[in-house]
């Protein structure tokens, strides 16, 4: 039987640990390629940050397996057993233009249920954490569960790619949300975005592609605040694949499904 204790004190180590060789990158010549396109940026911090993860996951606990978004742990067809889902810098073009706004991100699953959830504001040296079903906390401080709020008074997280005129969709589907909510933000790192509906700084968060890496560690923590995460079209997430995106404060959720994402194709 899996020891989740220790498997979280070792998680946090070494995300601190992680946390403080990438400030101290700062001062170094970060060697930056593109992947997909030009703006899917990747460094050699992201890479050396990534493998040291799976060095020290492979040495402590090597019957785990390792999914990262830059390629180094295993090749994975199904999520049996246990799952380390990193994402070693998430907000790879905020750590390059800004030196901030980025974020180690961490999900632990077992037969496919989240276990454990990090996100690490490294810059801010925020921790936001959780294990199933014993809360979740920022650093120190447990967060309260999520509580509905109407769509006039919300905040989401949304990128302006998906309201003006793109490839992917109609960018009218969504201008009425737009209209109709207090405010709109968007911070460039879905893994912070997703921290910050847990801790209430935004009240959704939508966005048309992410993978596995992108969410895995921040579900977890918005399961146990009782926040609803689901794709667009109100399915469960693909945990293997890319997927849409509505993580929100329950209520919200329903109410943002319902009336305007009903007639989305996605």
């Amino acid at each position: 039987m899996t020891n989740w204790n220790e498997v979280d004190t070792y998680a946090k180590e070494w995300i601190k640990e992680a946390g403080e060789s990438i400030k101290k990158s700062f001062v170094q010549k970060i060697t930056v390629e593109s992947k997909s396109n030009p703006n899917d940026l990747v460094t050699d911090i992201d890479k050396a940050t990534e493998k040291f993860f799976i060095h020290k996951i492979n040495e402590r606990f090597p019957t785990h397996q390792i999914l990262g978004e830059e390629g180094f742990g295993n090749e994975l067809e199904e999520l049996s057993g246990t799952v380390w889902i990193i994402d070693p810098i998430d907000g790879t073009m905020n750590f390059v233009h800004q030196q901030r706004n980025f974020a180690i991100s961490i999900g632990i699953y077992e037969d496919g249920v989240g276990m454990i959830g990090l996100i690490y504001d490294v810059v801010h040296d925020e921790l936001y954490h959780a294990m199933k079903d014993k809360g979740a906390y920022l650093n120190d401080q447990p967060l309260p569960k999520l509580t509905n709020v109407k769509v006039e008074e919300a905040i989401i997280g949304l990128n302006t790619t998906w309201v003006v005129p793109n490839r992917r969709i109609d960018h009218s589907i969504l201008t009425p949300l737009v209209r109709d909510v207090r405010g709109t933000r968007s911070y460039g790192s879905a893994a912070l975005e997703i921290a910050f509906v847990a801790t209430g700084r935004l009240d959704a968060y939508i966005t048309l592609r992410l993978s596995p890496w992108d969410f895995a560690g921040g579900i977890v923590i918005i399961e146990e605040l009782g926040g609803v995460y689901t794709t667009l079209n109100g399915k469960p997430f693909n945990l293997l694949g890319q997927n849409s995106v509505l993580i929100s404060r329950p209520g919200l959720h329903e109410r943002i499904l319902k009336d305007y994402l009903n007639n989305g194709i996605w």
